[in-house]
């Protein structure tokens, strides 16, 4: 194959998700997209299907330790007792809100598997779609358009679905920035585009 052929073949490959991802920016304008109080979140998720896009619960220090090894956690950046207590906090948050059970599925970084598991808001499935590619910028388009793959046919009306996953995936998909322990509220339209309704910071 032709030098000038791959280069076209590659860019082909990567259109749709970034096509997803620019029609999702163009949908971000909602009422509701300043507030997710206890109200918005109850009528939301009454209403129809919801996707929750979380951020892992506090873990001290930037990025991973050089030696970052996926098997072993002892190897990366993990929570802290704080981001312990934070992540049960969002579980009990979104249990007194009627979330419970939920389909939950979290990136294979340690950090984000113990944060959904201490949510406690149903089974946890590890899904490399939501895995981080802060340090691997290689992987971004990738894994975005994995995560689209899987977020085709959206979860059944009064079911949640959470994702637990990294600071960039979320704002790849969201274009908004969020701390950590907290996230995004998006639905998924029948068109298969992607709209956000809110934040929650887990605290309203």
């Amino acid at each position: 194959m032709e030098p000038q052929t791959q280069r076209r073949t590659g860019r082909q490959r990567v259109r749709p998700a970034l096509a997803w991802l620019w029609g999702l920016l163009a949908l971000m304008a909602s009422p509701l997209a300043a507030s997710t109080g206890q109200d918005a979140f109850l009528e939301r998720l009454q209403a129809g299907a919801v996707i929750l896009m979380v951020r892992h619960a506090h873990a001290p220090g930037f990025g991973d330790p050089p030696e970052f090894q996926l098997e072993d956690c002892a190897t990366q950046r993990n929570l802290d007792e704080v981001g312990r207590v934070q992540a049960r906090a969002m579980g009990e948050w979104l249990r007194a809100r009627g979330a419970a059970p939920a389909r939950v599925y979290s990136s294979q970084w340690c950090r984000c598997l113990e944060t959904a598991r201490l949510m406690d808001l149903g089974a946890v499935t590890p899904l490399p779609a939501l895995n981080s590619f802060f340090e691997r910028p290689q992987d971004r388009e990738a894994n975005l358009a994995a995560l689209q793959a899987f977020l085709a046919e959206p979860p059944p009306p009064g079911e949640l679905l959470v994702l637990v996953t990294h600071q960039v995936s979320i704002t790849a998909v969201s274009g908004t920035s969020v701390a950590s322990g907290e996230g995004v509220l998006l639905a998924l339209g029948e068109d298969g585009a992607l709209r956000m309704l809110g934040q929650i910071a887990f605290g309203d």
